[in-house]
């Protein structure tokens, strides 16, 4: 197939972007790299070929000029308050700079009166994209990803533990490639996916359980599942760097998957269709993730492991409520999981 106009990507040093830039650029298609800074991660992707450009994703005139030349565009929201800004001030530069074709990674619970303002912007900015005259668009809805997983996978070569709540909860979590491998696909070749969703997902449904037996089996030692308290799980979360408003998302994420949200019309055939190649297992996954410095076992990374888990206990939880409440984050009347919403059901099981 012929080489596509340059692809605007957004996002280009994170994990889906990245990935998603190295696979157009190996398939022989131009990209221009959005990030916010250059390091480590944007000289990689020059030294692939990208064009890297910094600017500010809330920003709609640094958008807008570092989209000029490109024709096709990769969306990938900021877990922020004002998400909903970005992505409109992406709309407004994207019409203004003759975008074609956005492909928008949303997510797998969007909905208009979930209790997480991320989950509910996200469905607002698909409901905005798909308005967006002259412009095709094609949305990514995936679920917990495996990166998600395996963000403890020093715990488990250090420690032997993977400590996780919901351990009888499923999911069929997909990879940042393979996410960014049906990404590719649909920008290369947008007409046959307009207007389409598509949920990447792994091929198999795992617990918590299964999913320490195969960190154990990578690394080549036991590790077990430990069925952490979702208060401490909040703790934890705070200890490896998120931010306030993205642990509350997580705590009504985590009430999702008790729920089975994730193991929902899960697995399916997504990848398969759109990239002609199954989804990779986890445990391919899981092997990329063992070549870490912080999954090779040694006596630094040991005593460090154990810094960390102990630095849980000393650590405050966030007042969730009041730093929402300072936000003024925007509520509907009536919030509702997902997978208790019969429309969302009905609209996802479709």
């Amino acid at each position: 197939m012929a080489s596509i106009g340059k692809t605007f990507v957004t996002g280009a040093s994170g994990k889906t972007g990245a990935a998603l830039s190295l696979e157009l650029l190996a398939r022989g298609h131009a990209v221009k790299a959005f990030v916010r800074g250059k390091d480590a991660r944007s000289r990689e992707l020059e030294n692939a070929g990208a064009e890297v450009v910094t600017g500010d994703l809330f920003d709609v005139l640094s958008l807008a000029q570092a989209m000029e030349g490109c024709d096709r565009a990769y969306y990938c929201p900021p877990w922020h308050p004002y998400m909903i800004q970005s992505a409109t001030g992406f709309a407004v530069a994207a019409r203004r700079s003759g975008i074609s074709t956005i492909v928008h990674l949303s997510q797998w619970l969007a909905s208009p009166n979930n209790p997480s303002l991320a989950t509910r912007q996200n469905w607002l900015v698909e409901e905005l994209f798909a308005g967006l005259d002259g412009i095709d668009v094609i949305t990514l809805n995936p679920g917990f990803f495996a990166d998600n997983y395996l963000v403890l996978i020093g715990m488990a070569a250090q420690l032997g533990v993977f400590p996780w709540p919901n351990g009888q909860s499923r999911n069929a979590p997909p990879s940042n490639e393979d996410i960014a491998r049906v990404a590719a696909a649909v920008l290369i070749d947008p007409k046959p996916h307009v207007g389409k969703a598509y949920r990447p997902t792994g091929p198999e449904l795992l617990t918590a359980k299964d999913i320490a037996a195969i960190m154990g089996s990578v690394l080549g030692t036991r590790v077990r599942h430990i069925e952490m308290p979702l208060f401490m799980f909040f703790k934890a979360a705070r200890v490896v760097g998120l931010s306030a408003s993205q642990i509350g998302g997580l705590r009504h994420y985590m009430k999702e998957e008790r729920k089975g949200a994730f193991e929902f019309m899960a697995p399916n055939s997504h990848v398969l269709e759109v990239t002609g190649s199954s989804p990779e297992s986890f445990e391919t996954t899981a092997r990329r993730y063992a070549q870490r410095p912080e999954a090779q076992r040694s006596l630094s990374n040991k005593l460090a492991a154990i810094g960390q888990f102990m630095q849980i206990g000393m650590t405050p939880g966030y007042n969730l409520a009041r730093i929402e409440r300072l936000q003024m984050q925007p509520a509907s009347r009536l919030l509702t999981f997902s997978v208790d919403d019969p429309v969302w059901r009905e609209t996802r099981g479709s």
